[in-house]
C-alpha cells in the first residue's frame, strides 16, 4: 500500500444485482449483523455496497465493510464476522474487489490470495493462490487477475541517511485466467512490469502496466508506460500501446474507448486520464487522485496541488468525462461543485433507480495508519450527507 497523498487506489464499479433479490424481506444469513444507521435518499438497484479497506502493509489488517441498503446500515468488518474460522481476517493489503453474479472476488496482494465470497452473506467460497494479485476483471467465463509475479524491493537507510536497496526481484508481470465455475487457474500470460488495472472490451483485455518496482531499481530507474493488449480467444499478448509513466486504472466504455489513469512520476509528469482510440493514447486531463466508472462516464477527483505533501489541505475537483457517440475522439468534461473534504483514497458514484439522484461515496484514508472514513455527498447541492468510520485505507467498492 502506498502512503503518499498522490498514490490513491482506484476502483471498479459493477452493477451485478440479481433482480429476484430486489423484492421482499431481507433473509440472508448476515441479517443479524448490526451497524451504524446512515441516510440514503431514494432507492437503489442494489442490496449492498461493499467497501474494501486495504489495510496497512505488513499489518494483516485488510477488512471488508458493507452498506446494507434495505435497512440503511453501515457494518464494519463483515468478512471477519461471517468467517470466524479465518483467524486474523481478510489478510495483508486488499487491493481490488468486484462482484460477479452472487460472488464477491477480492485480490489480497501481499497474502497472494484471491478470495471468493458469497455476496449474500460474505462467507468464503474459495481462496485461490495467485502471486501478488492486484486487480480483477471478468467476462462470461473467466476472471482475469493482474499479478506482479512476486516482484519486490527491500532496502534500508545507511548511516548517512541514504536509502540503500538490499534485495529485489523484478520479473515481468502476468495476467492469470481463472475459470468462474471451477475456481481453478486456466492459464497465464506475460505482460509488462507491475500490472495494475485491467478491463475487457469485446475480445480484448487491456492491462495497465505501472513499473512501480522498476522505478526504484538501477540502471534505468524508470516506470513502465504501456498498456498490454491480450487477445482473449488465443489468450496471448498481441500489442503494447505506449501511454505515459506509471499507469493505474483501466475502464472500457460501450463505444470501444479505453480510458487509463496514470499516477505520474511525482516530478515532471502529473497524474491524469488518457483515452486510447485506435491504438493511440490521447490526454484527457491532468490531476486524477482517484477515479470510478458509471455507465460510459469516467469520474475523476484530483487537485492541482497534488505534489504539495506539506499542505494542510487540498482543494479537490470532481469531474466526469464521456465520449461522443458520433466522434469517439471528442471527450467532453462535466464539472461538479461538491464540497469534498479530507483525503480521497477511492471513490464510487451511484444513482437512484429512477435516475433522479446521484451520489458520491468517498473513502478517506486519513493518516493511512488508523481507520479511515466513508462519506456520501449529494450531487444535487454538493453537500455531505453523512460520514462513518471505516477500516484502514478504504479505497475500493463493488455493488451487489
Amino acid at each position: 500500500m502506498k502512503k503518499a497523498v498522490l498514490l490513491l487506489a482506484g476502483l471498479a464499479l459493477f452493477w451485478a444485482c440479481d433482480p429476484s433479490m430486489k423484492e421482499g424481506p431481507y433473509n440472508f444469513n448476515d441479517k443479524e449483523l448490526t451497524g451504524e444507521h446512515v441516510k440514503l435518499n431514494g432507492s437503489f438497484d442494489a442490496r449492498k455496497i461493499f467497501v474494501l479497506n486495504e489495510g496497512q502493509m505488513g499489518a494483516n489488517n485488510a477488512s471488508l465493510d458493507m452498506l446494507r441498503i434495505p435497512d440503511n446500515s453501515y457494518i464494519t468488518g463483515v468478512f471477519k464476522k461471517m468467517n470466524p474460522g479465518e483467524g486474523a481476517g481478510l489478510g495483508d493489503v486488499a487491493n481490488d474487489i468486484v462482484v460477479i453474479g452472487n460472488e464477491v472476488w477480492i485480490a489480497v496482494n501481499n497474502s497472494g490470495i484471491v478470495e471468493v465470497l458469497d455476496a449474500r452473506d460474505e462467507t468464503q467460497i474459495a481462496a485461490i493462490t495467485v502471486p501478488t494479485p492486484r486487480n480483477i476483471a471478468f467476462d462470461d467465463n473467466y476472471a482475469y487477475v493482474s499479478s506482479w509475479s512476486g516482484a519486490f524491493v527491500n532496502g534500508s537507510f545507511d548511516s548517512g541517511g541514504n536509502y540503500v536497496i538490499t534485495d529485489s526481484n523484478n520479473p515481468k508481470g502476468a495476467v492469470y485466467r481463472i475459470d468462474l465455475s471451477t475456481k481453478k487457474i486456466a492459464g497465464s500470460v506475460e505482460v509488462g512490469y507491475q500490472p495494475e488495472g485491467l478491463a475487457v472490451s469485446g475480445s480484448k483485455l487491456y492491462v495497465a502496466n505501472s513499473g512501480g518496482i522498476s522505478s526504484q531499481l538501477p540502471p534505468s530507474y524508470s516506470y513502465d508506460n504501456t498498456v498490454s493488449v491480450i487477445d482473449l480467444e488465443k489468450f496471448k499478448a498481441e500489442e503494447s500501446i505506449e501511454v505515459i509513466d506509471n499507469l493505474k486504472n483501466v475502464y472500457a466504455d460501450s463505444m470501444g474507448n479505453i480510458f487509463v489513469t496514470t499516477l505520474g512520476n511525482y516530478y515532471s509528469i502529473h497524474s491524469g486520464l488518457y483515452v486510447i482510440i485506435d491504438g493511440l493514447a490521447k490526454k484527457v486531463c491532468d490531476y486524477v487522485s482517484a477515479s470510478a466508472q458509471l455507465g460510459d462516464s469516467i469520474f475523476c477527483i484530483g487537485t492541482e496541488t497534488e505534489w504539495d505533501f506539506g499542505a494542510a489541505s487540498h482543494n479537490y475537483t470532481l469531474s466526469s468525462f464521456k465520449g461522443d457517440k458520433v466522434d469517439r475522439s471528442a471527450i467532453s468534461p462535466t464539472y461538479y461543485n461538491l464540497k469534498v473534504q479530507g483525503n480521497p483514497y477511492g471513490i464510487c458514484v451511484v444513482e437512484n433507480s429512477d435516475g433522479n439522484g446521484r451520489y458520491l461515496l468517498m473513502g478517506d484514508a486519513g493518516d493511512y495508519f488508523n481507520p479511515g472514513s466513508l462519506s456520501m455527498y449529494d450531487f444535487a447541492d454538493g453537500n455531505k450527507l453523512w460520514s462513518v468510520t471505516a477500516g484502514v485505507c478504504p479505497g475500493h467498492f463493488a455493488l451487489w
